[in-house]
């Protein structure tokens, strides 16, 4: 299992990617504190001081200043990233197969046609996962002008995938495991 968020972490250099168990009763406190584990053990391995990752309106996650990162669960697992010096960071974890409803939906035609098997090689959850880690990733500074994780458009990259929004791009990438999808974006 480890073996995805080490490569993905390893995509972009300075990347501290964690992740932990989420304990019985897989509820949304475990949930919680699973992913907190993971942030504070990622922002110890960056370097921060501050290992606590407190909740701002809307329920998102203040790392701390100079140690951006973001956090992602599935009721499971949860994962953690932080990457000092970035101006935004995403991860998403994904393990549920989504229906044609939510792949029409969330996909655009030319992304179901270019990205999806045969032409392309990712998976719809994949993609899905990759729109939610680029949406974390790109919302500070899209806060205001209607950004939807489904309204950011992906495309091949050199090195995996791009996202684009209004303007705005990050590379995203992205790799599946035992039955999870991961996907990470970091903004320089």
């Amino acid at each position: 299992m480890t073996a995805v968020p080490a490569t993905l972490a390893t995509a972009t250099p300075g990347t501290y990617l964690e992740w932990r168990p989420v304990p019985p009763p897989y509820g949304p406190r475990e949930q919680f504190a699973a992913g907190r584990q993971a942030a504070a053990a990622a922002l110890a391995a960056a370097g921060s001081g501050v290992r606590t990752v407190p909740r701002v309106a809307g329920g998102r996650p203040d790392f701390p200043r100079g140690y951006p990162g973001s956090i992602a669960h599935t009721d499971r697992l949860a994962v953690a990233v932080v990457v000092p010096g970035a101006a935004g960071v995403g991860v998403d974890i994904e393990d549920a197969a989504l229906t044609q409803r939510i792949i029409d939906f969330v996909l655009y035609e030319r992304e179901r046609r270019t990205l999806l098997a045969p032409a392309g090689r990712h998976s719809p959850v994949e993609l899905f996962s990759a729109k939610e880690a680029a949406f974390k990733a790109l919302d500070a500074t899209a806060v205001g002008t209607g950004l939807l994780f489904w309204r950011i458009e992906l495309a091949r990259s050199d090195s995996g995938l791009v996202a684009s929004f209004g303007g705005m791009s990050v590379p995203v990438w992205s790799r599946s495991e035992a039955g999870f999808s991961f996907a990470l974006a970091v903004r320089r």
